[in-house]
């Protein structure tokens, strides 16, 4: 793994859990916690970034896409406590 790539890829998981954080935050009730609702959220974040590309409502990279990653994060952790507590 090239060190610039190294760079990318934990900066992308240092604002994907900072996506997912706020997503806990956004949605409350039982759910998996702070480390559950990161990595959910991270999950999110990428679902939503991709959606936002493919439909094209944003370039690459900008605030666009952090609104994008947060809206799929919000969506997944939404979903996951949805099922969580109906189970």
């Amino acid at each position: 793994m090239q060190n610039d790539n190294l760079g990318y890829w934990l900066w992308f998981f240092f604002i994907g859990g900072v996506i997912g954080w706020l997503a806990g935050i956004i949605i409350r009730g039982r759910g998996f916690g702070i480390i559950g609702d990161i990595i959910i959220g991270i999950v999110g974040a990428m679902l939503g970034g991709w959606m936002g590309r493919v439909v094209g409502i944003y370039p690459g990279s900008s605030f666009g896409a952090f609104l994008m990653a947060l809206v799929g994060a919000v969506v997944l952790v939404g979903l996951t406590r949805l099922v969580v507590r109906n189970t």
